[in-house]
C-alpha cells in the first residue's frame, strides 16, 4: 500500500498546482476581457446616442431654445416695430427652425429696405440688421416728393424733399442713367448739382449752381467726364459740354 500511495502523490501535487486555492478568483481569460470591452463600448455608444437624441429633440422641437427676442439694428426711418412685423417671427419658435432666408425675403419687401442680415443668437434672439435705402435724387409730383436711390428705385414719398438732393426731371427709361451719373461724380461736384434732366439715357444734363449747365451725354466714362469738367469750370462760361471728353467745349 505504501507503494501505491507513493504513486498517487505526484498526481495529487499536480492537481493542487492546477487548481487555485480556495477563496481566490480565477484570472479572466482573453475572451472574457474582449467581451467586457465590447459591452462597455456598446453601453457608451447607447449613452451618447441617448444624450444626442435628447439634445436634438430639445433644440428642434421644444421652446427651451426658442425665440424670445427679435433685435432690430440699422433702422433709421423705419421703426423696429415695422421690421418685426414684416419679419413675422413667431415667439417661441425653436431658434434652429427659423428660416433666415424666408425672414430676409419678407423684410426686403419693405420699400425702404435695401438689404438685411438675419442672424440666430443663442440662447433665444434673432438679430435683424437692416440696410436702409439712401436717396440720391428726388422727383417732385402732385402727391409729394418721391425719393430715388442709387439703383433708380422710387422707394418712398415724403411731403417735402430733403435739402441737398438734386431734382430729377427724367424720362422713366433714363432714371438709371441719371442716378448713375450722380453716384459716380465726386462729392464736391455733386453738391453743385441742382437738377438732373434726361430725355433719354444718352442725353443726361446737369443744372449746376450759378446758372451753369453740364451736358453729360450718357453715363459712359462718367469719372473721366467729371475730371474734365472740374478743369472746365475754372473757365468763364455757362454751358460745359463733356459728352465727348476728348473734345470738351465751353460756351
Amino acid at each position: 500500500m505504501s507503494t501505491q500511495a507513493a504513486r498517487r502523490r505526484p498526481a495529487t501535487a499536480s492537481a493542487s498546482r492546477r487548481r487555485p486555492p480556495r477563496g481566490t478568483s480565477r484570472r479572466p481569460s482573453r475572451s472574457d476581457l474582449y467581451r467586457r470591452r465590447v459591452l462597455r463600448r456598446r453601453l457608451v455608444a447607447i449613452f451618447i446616442m441617448s444624450v444626442v437624441t435628447v439634445v436634438v429633440c430639445t433644440v428642434w422641437f421644444t421652446p427651451v431654445l426658442g425665440v424670445r427676442e427679435v433685435e432690430v439694428r440699422g433702422a433709421v426711418e423705419l421703426t423696429a416695430a415695422d421690421v418685426r412685423e414684416a419679419a413675422a417671427i413667431e415667439s417661441g419658435t425653436p431658434l434652429v427652425r427659423v428660416d433666415t432666408e424666408a425672414v430676409a425675403g419678407r423684410v426686403r419687401e419693405l420699400p425702404r429696405v435695401a438689404g438685411v442680415v438675419v442672424e440666430r443668437v443663442l440662447p433665444g434672439t434673432v438679430r435683424l440688421t437692416v440696410d436702409e435705402r439712401q436717396p440720391v435724387g428726388v422727383v417732385k409730383a402732385a402727391d409729394g416728393a418721391h425719393l430715388v436711390d442709387s439703383t433708380g428705385k422710387d422707394y418712398a414719398t415724403v411731403p417735402e424733399p430733403p435739402s441737398g438732393l438734386p431734382e430729377l426731371k427724367v424720362e422713366p427709361d433714363a432714371v438709371v442713367a441719371a442716378v448713375g451719373v450722380l453716384t459716380q461724380i465726386p462729392e464736391a461736384l455733386r453738391r453743385e448739382v441742382l437738377v438732373v434732366t434726361a430725355g433719354s439715357p444718352s442725353d443726361v444734363r446737369l443744372t449746376l449752381s450759378a446758372g451753369r449747365e453740364a451736358r453729360w451725354g450718357s453715363v459712359v466714362e462718367t469719372p473721366r467726364k467729371a475730371a474734365v469738367l472740374e478743369v472746365l469750370l475754372t473757365r468763364p462760361g455757362s454751358v460745359f459740354d463733356v459728352s465727348s471728353p476728348e473734345l470738351p467745349t465751353v460756351s
